[in-house]
């Protein structure tokens, strides 16, 4: 299947449509606003995307279904599937995600769990500390009746917007956009109240330590530092790079910070390969899309559906060499069809 034969006009419109609801207006000294695509761009957008990200082709009982590594922020011309992903995507019968988005009753569901229904639990100090940084993002008041925990995390994946990396880019966002103008059922892995468990502290004292750990991270620059490297790695395809991401993220110092990883990471990847092998199932094949780090190590999904009988498969491409960030992939990448190897 083409990118265009057929379908082209309800995927861009669909896409403008979606994007221009995540642009949000600009203040003045504010990094440039994220402006929604025209059509024209989006066609040019697919007609030119690279293969980014990481993507293995998962078999069993002779079904072959997709696992396909995002990321969550992104440059624009990142968030377009490339040909092997594109590709995947138009022989999958449903797109699964971690959550759907485009869900009107997660729309719903996500702002009334993340409310701030009681006290503000923070100090003073640190209250003002957020503060700071949320004028400094250009936020100003719009996220003062979130709970702390919520609003420390929207300004931490939003820390380079100055440099064209942008939530409103985000992947799976795309790919969910690009599944409706396909007329692909889309499914979630976890539900918004699920999602909103991971980040939600369970007493004050800890949403206290995670707010501070976090703006520590923001206001010395290793959030950004991060970000930045975790998001040119994706984009380079250097699955080597992700796999040493405790030893270089430097967010794994405290027992508060192990803990908040396990529930981010290791904890969610259990249930989401048990659901992910009754999709295959019961309505594959299916292509799965969920953050780049759930797929590393003992614990990530390649391993755990391996675990449960699949046979997993890197499907890659050439590898763009250490780019410094902001740097698009090698251009070979982008000419060079999927080669299928064995994780």
């Amino acid at each position: 299947m083409t990118p265009w034969n057929g379908w082209k006009k309800r995927v861009v419109a669909l896409l403008v449509g979606g994007l221009a609801g995540w642009c949000g207006p600009v203040q003045a000294a504010c990094p440039p606003p994220a402006v929604p695509p025209t059509a024209d761009a989006v066609r040019q957008g697919l007609a030119q995307a690279r293969n980014h990200g990481f993507l293995w082709q998962i078999e069993r009982d002779g079904r072959r279904s997709w696992l396909y590594g995002t990321v969550h922020v992104a440059r624009q011309a990142w968030m377009y599937p490339g040909p092997a992903v594109l590709s995947a995507l138009s022989r999958a019968q449903r797109l699964v995600v971690e959550v759907d988005m485009s869900d009107p009753a997660t729309m719903a569901a996500l702002p009334r769990l993340a409310q701030l229904n009681g006290p503000n639990p923070l100090p003073a100090a640190l209250e003002a500390r957020l503060q700071r940084q949320e004028e400094a993002a250009c936020v100003g008041g719009a996220l003062r009746r979130w709970r702390p925990e919520m609003r420390v995390t929207t300004l931490s994946v939003m820390a380079l917007r100055d440099e064209g990396l942008d939530p409103a880019w985000g992947v799976d966002g795309f790919l969910t956009g690009l599944a409706h103008g396909l007329n692909l059922p889309v499914q979630a892995l976890e539900t918004p109240e699920q999602q909103m468990d991971i980040i939600l502290q369970p007493d004050a004292a800890q949403a206290a330590e995670m707010v501070d750990t976090t703006l520590d991270e923001l206001e010395n620059g290793q959030a950004r530092a991060t970000l930045r490297r975790l998001a040119q790695a994706w984009a380079d395809g250097r699955l080597d790079e992700l796999e040493t991401y405790p030893q270089w993220c430097q967010c794994l110092n405290t027992a508060f910070d192990r803990t908040l990883m396990h529930r981010l990471l290791d904890k969610r990847n259990g249930p989401m390969a048990d659901r992910i092998a009754e999709l295959h199932r019961t309505a594959g094949p299916v292509f799965v899309a969920v953050g780049s780090l759930h797929m590393v190590g003992s614990q990530g999904l390649p391993a755990l559906l391996a675990a449960r009988g699949f046979t997993v498969e890197r499907v890659s491409w050439p590898v763009a060499p250490q780019a410094a960030s902001g740097a698009e992939s090698a251009p070979e990448a982008a000419a060079s069809g999927p080669q299928e190897t064995t994780r």
